[in-house]
């Protein structure tokens, strides 16, 4: 496999084209309704069909297209925070050059302080890495269809892919089928519900993930809806003439959400500390090539990483260019040259040591649940949290905020300073489920690192102006261009108005602790008891992260992905039974039956990635040519039905899913 194409230049084009793609859809989706995807496995398939066209393309070239194309389109979740800067009207758009350089170098040093965890968490860790995993079965399936084993795997990505297409185009684009579906009811005063998501994709990252982190993430969602919201609505005067659900739904956004925000805080610090002895230990083993009495000949080509040299060049670079643009953002507000450059290292000190370390923690919850499901805009809040702080006690010092105009700036400075960490964190969230691809269909770690590069590159090129067209086209919350616009157009950008509500409210001594501090509290407590279940060798355990994020995510995205979890264990017990009926070895089969699922999963995957990603151009077209958002829905009112409808769909797959999964056992 030494003598394999990996990273070509046809393959970067072709990567570079599905990036611009990939990065405008997600970019116009996470505005509209605050979710992204990860493009990795459409990129893996599109790369596919394309090289295959071509002679001599090999897997690990389609892998070097989905590593490049997953960077740049990861990249877009810069949108969780930048666009905060015009709804507190200190931008008035996008500037082309400080946009590219806070994603360029963000981006680039996400996946420098990725290598070295490479080791740690890729090639030593058990964690499931569900993307990562079901993109290199993809792979292995896609490159040798002459062999009989990988040719029925290619029929079982088919099989999923064909399905999650069917359902997501009359989910999403005829509006036939509903995504998810609650029932809503009160006791007293409390507000309960019922929740169900009916995504394939989350089912499938549920699936992957295992029982274990599934039921952490539902005691997260019942931590959150069965406790917390009863009790807030009980004690809350609101409005009874509001639909219960719009109601639950904006004490879960104002309360609820902080709580799962200091439960992620507190949990990823304390992953942090148990991961710096084996993060040191990585450290280490990439530094073994400056050595010089060791040859790069002698570490095996699956294991060479970037030279320390080029990391700490490019990383040098990265560095200078923050230095550059923060110094561009701040000359502007006014202040002392010696205020402006304390203000400046400290933003881009905070940005590279927090980057760091915040690129651990994403890179676990990552390999935990998958990158489309983990919470980037949780670690946003607790960055703009951290570094307004921070400039709230220098400001106070240096008397930046004795003015309306100091406190705007102080604003407008954490947001763009948390913009940067989003970028870090987002592309290291992203990077190790690629490096995991790459481990496993045997790549070579410096190359993909390149690839990596690369995409980011690629990416901020595209995002300012996309960025800008989408504002002066339709506005944001809080933020509209002209005065006659059709606000029923204007993009949510949910993340960001959470942000700057977050900032502005610290700047104004406005913000509610109470429920930040309630959350940091609840994650220590579920830290303590996932100690001691250790500690006593209980094969289950509590992961602070997994809890957090059911608390921080909506249940539409939380309950399928338990929903999966609980499958592979359904599936894992049948297997065992019925390969007892048979008279064969349980352990044997069931690794059989567990391939064959996770392909199956990997193509609902791909399936629903792919139409989100062809539904958000049609889209994009309609709204440009004066269209609707839903220019596909065939406007039929089915009324509740419509739910009922996604249930019985949604439990008829599953009951697929599992019996050609079981159907690998046999005789």
């Amino acid at each position: 496999m030494t003598n394999l194409r990996e990273l070509t230049l046809r393959g970067t084009i072709l990567g570079a084209f599905i990036t611009v793609i990939f990065t405008a859809s997600n970019v116009y989706l996470g505005l509209k309704v605050g979710l992204t995807f990860s493009s990795a496995i459409p990129a893996a398939v599109i790369s596919m069909a394309v090289l295959r066209f071509f002679s001599g393309s090999t897997i690990l070239e389609n892998n070097m297209v989905q590593t490049q194309a997953s960077a740049a389109g990861t990249l877009s979740s810069i949108i969780f925070v930048l666009p905060g800067l015009l709804m507190i009207g200190y931008w008035h758009s996008f500037p082309f050059y400080l946009t590219l350089a806070i994603c360029a170098a963000g981006g680039m040093l996400g996946v420098l302080f990725s290598i070295p965890l490479r080791h740690v968490m890729v090639v030593k860790s058990n964690l499931p890495y569900p993307e990562g995993v079901a993109a290199a079965e993809i792979l292995k399936a896609g490159s040798q269809t002459d062999n009989a084993d990988n040719h029925e795997g290619m029929k079982d990505i088919l099989f999923g892919g064909a399905i999650a297409a069917v359902v997501s185009f009359f989910t999403n684009g005829f509006r036939l089928i509903s995504d998810s579906a609650a029932y809503w009811f009160t006791g007293g005063k409390a507000i309960f519900q019922l929740p169900l998501g009916f995504s394939l994709a989350l089912l499938s990252a549920g699936y992957l993930i295992g029982i274990m982190s599934g039921i952490a993430i539902i005691i997260g969602n019942v931590i959150a809806w069965v406790i917390g919201i009863p009790i807030l609505s009980e004690i809350t005067d609101y409005d009874t003439s509001l639909p219960l659900s719009k109601v639950a739904m904006g004490l879960w956004a104002s309360d609820i959400r902080f709580i799962g925000a200091g439960t992620l805080a507190i949990a990823a610090i304390w992953v942090l500390i148990t991961l710096i002895k084996p993060v040191i230990e990585g450290l280490k083993m990439s530094f073994r090539t400056l050595r010089t009495d060791v040859s790069t000949q002698d570490i095996p080509r699956t294991e060479r990483d970037l030279s320390p040299k080029v990391i700490f060049m490019i990383m040098a670079s990265m560095l200078i260019i923050l230095f550059i643009t923060f110094h561009f953002f701040i000359s502007d507000s006014g202040l002392s040259a010696g205020v402006a450059w304390s203000l400046v290292f400290c933003a881009v000190l905070f940005a590279f040591i927090i980057g760091f370390l915040i690129a651990a923690a994403c890179g676990y919850m990552a390999g935990l649940v998958g990158s489309s499901a983990s919470p980037i805009s949780g670690i946003g809040i607790v960055a703009v949290t951290v570094i307004s702080l921070i400039l709230l006690g220098l400001g106070e010092t240096n008397g930046m905020l004795e003015t309306i105009e100091g406190s705007h700036f102080a604003t407008a400075l954490a947001l763009f300073t948390t913009s940067t960490v989003i970028a870090i964190a987002c592309i290291a969230n992203d990077n190790l489920q690629d490096l995991k691809t790459g481990y496993l269909v045997h790549a070579t770690p410096w190359k993909q690192q390149i690839a990596l590069l690369i995409g980011c590159v690629v990416g901020a090129l595209v995002i300012a102006p996309i960025l800008d067209t989408l504002y002066h086209a339709y506005g944001f919350t809080g933020a509209m261009p002209r005065a006659d616009m059709d606000v029923s157009q204007v993009l949510a950008a949910p993340q960001a108005t959470l942000m700057t509500t977050i900032a502005t409210g610290i700047f104004s001594h406005k913000l509610e602790w109470t429920m930040i501090l309630i959350g940091l509290a609840l994650g220590a407590v579920i830290i303590a008891i996932d100690l001691i279940l250790a500690k006593r060798g209980s094969q289950f355990r509590l992961p602070a992260l997994a809890v957090g994020m059911g608390i921080y995510l909506p249940p539409s995205i939380t309950t399928p992905i338990f929903l999966g979890a609980l499958l592979s264990w359904i599936i894992r017990r049948r297997a065992y039974k019925k390969s007892l009926l048979n008279h064969l070895d349980p352990k044997e089969q069931f690794k059989k039956v567990d391939r064959k699922a996770a392909l199956i999963a990997s193509g609902l995957i791909v399936g629903e990635s792919l139409i989100g990603v062809l539904l958000a151009v049609v889209i994009v077209i309609s709204i440009a040519n004066g269209g609707s958002d839903a220019p596909l829905a065939l406007g039929i009112d089915l009324g509740v039905f419509h739910q009922y409808l996604g249930l019985v769909v949604f439990v008829v797959i599953c009951w697929l899913f599992m019996r050609r999964a079981l159907s690998a056992i046999k005789k």
